[in-house]
């Protein structure tokens, strides 16, 4: 078993008890050089509100690539400034799998500093 099916393995008890709960769910993933989050409605069939190092807003205010504490924190804002505008203020955290260290864990307490409830 390698890294990534590790991983997912991990992540299906979270995603299932989040479909149990009937809840939101912000997911993340990262790579070497970025940082991703979305927002999943109830069913996880829709992606509601995204949010990336890719993106051009986000990466005029980068200082370097994505794959660092500040980006991931400069996500986790913009997701929750993009979920309370759409009516989102409450969802579950699903980490993906991912131990909350490092950027995943900046990701998270940017999105809640900016008012979003998990």
């Amino acid at each position: 078993m390698d890294k990534n099916q590790s991983r997912l393995r991990r992540a299906r008890q979270t995603r299932l008890k989040i479909r149990e709960l009937r809840a939101r769910r912000l997911t993340v993933h990262r790579t070497n050089t970025h940082i991703y989050a979305s927002i999943i409605d109830e069913a996880g069939e829709r992606v509601l509100v995204s949010a990336s190092t890719v993106e051009q807003e986000v990466r005029q205010k980068l200082s370097g690539k994505g794959g660092n504490v500040d980006a991931a924190a400069l996500v986790g804002k913009r997701i929750a400034e993009k979920a309370l505008a759409a009516g989102i203020d409450s969802v579950a955290f699903d980490r993906a799998g991912y131990r909350f260290h490092g950027r995943v864990k900046a990701l998270a307490e940017a999105a809640r500093e900016a008012g979003l409830k998990f």
